[in-house]
């Protein structure tokens, strides 16, 4: 997977992001099955996911962290960028970094 750095923080990412904005009732509802989904990413190489707290009304960050329990993952950043959607409400976007971690 390649990798490259994340604007002036000096984080690694892999090129591809995991979205998550159709993990929960709004998208796919099975939560094992996106958990699934976010396991094979991270044994791809994927350490770059973008999850927001208005994709399935926080939903899908509840199953972002359900993939990364109990794994040697850790969320490294989670920096938050203000857009306005479509109709002009602002949510918060995250975008999280994860490294696996020596500990």
């Amino acid at each position: 997977m390649k990798r490259r750095t994340l604007g002036a923080t000096g984080i690694s990412v892999s090129d591809v992001a995991l979205g998550t904005m159709m993990f929960g009732a709004r998208g796919n509802a099975d939560h094992d099955e996106s958990v699934r989904m976010i396991h094979a990413a991270l044994d791809a190489g994927v350490n770059f996911v973008d999850t927001a707290d208005v994709y399935s009304v926080g939903e899908s960050e509840e199953i972002v962290a359900k993939g990364a329990e109990g794994s040697s993952w850790r969320r490294r950043v989670g920096d938050e960028v203000r857009a306005a959607d479509g109709a002009g409400r602002q949510s918060a976007r995250r975008f999280a970094a994860l490294d696996q971690t020596c500990d």
